[in-house]
């Protein structure tokens, strides 16, 4: 127990997660040769390809120190805020945490939550300043900065490179000496929580678990508390790159567990491991439930598909707890499932790996946030879906999430950033600098205006230097309207949105002048209509493509034209009827795109 160290890295994006943890693994010749590559715990090809990391990952080093042998768990988190449920699941784990900073970037909106979330959970925080090589590093002032937040001593304060290897064996000493061991009771009755679960087609169901008291052995007959079902621990053992089978896994150690579990509502993260002969008491309190930020349909493009859809969207969410789903039906689009996600960055990741793990063509429906509708009895109900918002006339008001955002930005770009928060409906809180010419700007701002192209704006306004944090601050009444786009007459529910009624007008003609240009040509005229309830605010007309009739007409008497023209007409008339508007795809992933 006291040669064992659980430790994971936490950090900003980009501040070097990953490399680090490359280093480490190579210092301690847990990976070498040809096994050694870039970000080599990124496993995901979807991770390699964005640079970034999305699960976190978990790996166990052997480190000799002072001639003594330790094991040493690292859990790798990504640093996006839309995977900071990664994050929380990773430190309910550790004892310890690796806070790392840029020398050239400093400490950034995403460090501070994720320095708050590791103090929650007392954990012991190793600050490193990372990236000392670049030209740019100014590893005093970010010194500085940290002992600000931290109001730790200058001497605690590390210096690495995750690029070069430097400071990897002050950062292993640290480790050693700083970090607490596991407090658990090795004689106590099997306790280990649920931290992470994977979907493997050829051996069921791989839970990753986390001693805290007691031990198990291989064979072992084991229960699941939360689901109350019983299992024999058919392999067990520890995670490297590879899983290394072992007989037993003892207290405070961090592990695997294969029991043939096939149906992935039987795991549940967050869940307790104990034995059926001699269960715990209570079981481990888990991780809370996750809040989904952004609601959208996920769709099949083939109907028959819908199976298939939910199949791959149970084995995801094994490996991705915060996704949440479930079904629902639309007129344009057919059967489908309303899933819940963190943010954007997570709504298309989760489509990503539908396409590529799974084979899965979807269609997925514009984002929208849940909202508190009151009715005139005062019942309050919660609506995720603009499709399921009761008759104007029956409600009362209507509340929609608000969110404390912090930006932290260069003083450069200020006047920029405000313009945009505004824009958004956002209402200054506070304006704090921090150091230099860096400030931190605090706004309270409607969920909704933030869910679709704020942060690739604030990106772009600020040359990509400034940071974005937010968390939920309550709901506010708002006058808020359903808008509804009519394609002949006919609404579209894909394409519905709930907006504020001053972005109303204008919301709609853009769409409408969008949709123009999006929807092909018919034998007959296409009205686009954006409404308000019954109120008509936009209109655009796809023309129709005309058919020459009258071509194989040479010469002869006119009432022979006049025959056709109005045969022709009446086609079109009885067309339009009948005729039904194909929406292509690129209609309903446009609407993101909209301010572009």
């Amino acid at each position: 127990m006291n040669k064992i160290r659980n430790f994971c890295i936490i950090a900003h994006i980009d501040h070097g997660k990953s490399t680090l943890a490359d280093r480490l693994l190579e210092y301690t010749k847990t990976v070498e040769g040809k096994e050694m590559k870039s970000q080599v715990l990124d496993s995901m090809d979807l991770e390699k390809e964005r640079g970034i990391t999305i699960k976190s990952h978990a790996i166990q080093m052997a480190y000799e120190f002072e001639e003594e042998d330790y094991t040493l768990n690292l859990i790798d988190t990504p640093g996006h805020v839309d995977f900071s449920y990664e994050v929380s699941r990773s430190i309910a784990a550790c004892e310890g945490a690796l806070l790392i900073v840029d020398a050239a970037q400093g400490i950034q909106a995403q460090t501070i939550s994720n320095v708050y979330m590791a103090i929650e959970n007392d954990l012991e925080i190793i600050p490193i300043v990372n990236k000392i090589d670049l030209d740019s590093a100014m590893p005093e002032e970010v010194e500085d900065q940290i002992i600000d937040l931290l109001g730790c001593e200058r001497s605690d304060i590390l210096r690495a490179s995750g690029k070069t290897g430097e400071g990897m064996e002050e950062i292993l000493s640290a480790i050693i000496h700083r970090v607490p061991t596991p407090d658990g009771d090795p004689d106590a009755p099997l306790q280990a929580l649920i931290f992470d679960s994977v979907f493997n087609a050829y051996r069921g169901i791989i839970a990753y678990f986390k001693i805290e008291n007691g031990s198990i052995n291989k064979g072992d007959l084991v229960k699941f508390v939360a689901t109350g079902k019983e299992y024999n621990a058919d392999e067990i053992g520890f995670l490297q790159l590879d899983m290394h089978p072992r007989n037993k896994v003892t207290c405070g150690n961090v592990g695997y567990i294969i029991s043939g579990i096939k149906t992935s509502k039987e795991v549940k993260v967050g869940d307790t491991i104990t034995h059926v002969e001699r269960p715990c008491e209570k079981a481990i309190e888990g991780f809370e439930d996750v809040k989904p930020m952004v609601f959208a349909g996920v769709y099949p493009i083939d109907t028959e598909d819908f199976e298939d859809l939910r199949g791959s969207l149970e084995r995801l969410q094994l490996n991705d707890a915060s996704l949440t789903f479930q079904p629902e039906s639309s007129v344009a689009l057919g059967f489908g499932f309303r899933c819940g996600f963190l943010g954007l960055l997570h709504m298309e990741i989760v489509q990503e790996r539908l396409e590529r793990e799974f084979n899965m063509d979807v269609i997925t429906t514009v984002p929208n946030v849940s909202y508190h509708v009151f009715d005139k009895q005062g019942e309050m109900t919660i609506v995720d879906n603009p499709t399921g918002l009761p008759e104007v006339m029956l409600i009362d008001r209507i509340e929609e999430p608000y969110i404390r955002a912090t930006v932290i930005t260069s003083t450069q770009f200020i006047g920029g950033i405000m313009t945009l928060c505004l824009g958004k409906r956002g209402e200054l809180i506070k304006q704090e600098y921090i150091s230099g010419d860096r400030v931190e700007i605090t706004y309270d701002m409607p969920l909704g205006e933030i869910v679709i192209d704020f942060y690739d704006r604030l990106k772009s306004i600020s040359k990509g230097y400034a940071s974005f944090d937010y968390e939920m601050h309550g709901y506010r009444e708002s006058k808020l309207v359903k808008l509804d786009i009519l394609l002949n007459g006919e609404p579209v529910d894909a394409l519905s949105t709930l907006t504020h009624f001053e972005n109303a007008d204008s919301f709609g003609r853009r769409m409408c002048v969008k949709l123009k240009e999006l929807i092909p040509r018919q034998q007959f005229d296409i009205a686009i209509q954006a409404a308000i309830g019954a109120k008509v605010i936009a209109r655009e007309t796809v023309k129709a493509l005309r058919k020459d009739v009258t071509a194989k007409c040479y010469g002869g008497d006119i009432s022979r034209k006049r025959k056709l023209l109005e045969k022709q007409k009446k086609g079109k008339k009885r067309m339009k009827n009948v005729g039904n508007v194909e929406v292509p795809q690129s209609a309903f992933l446009a609407v993101l795109k909209l301010d572009d």
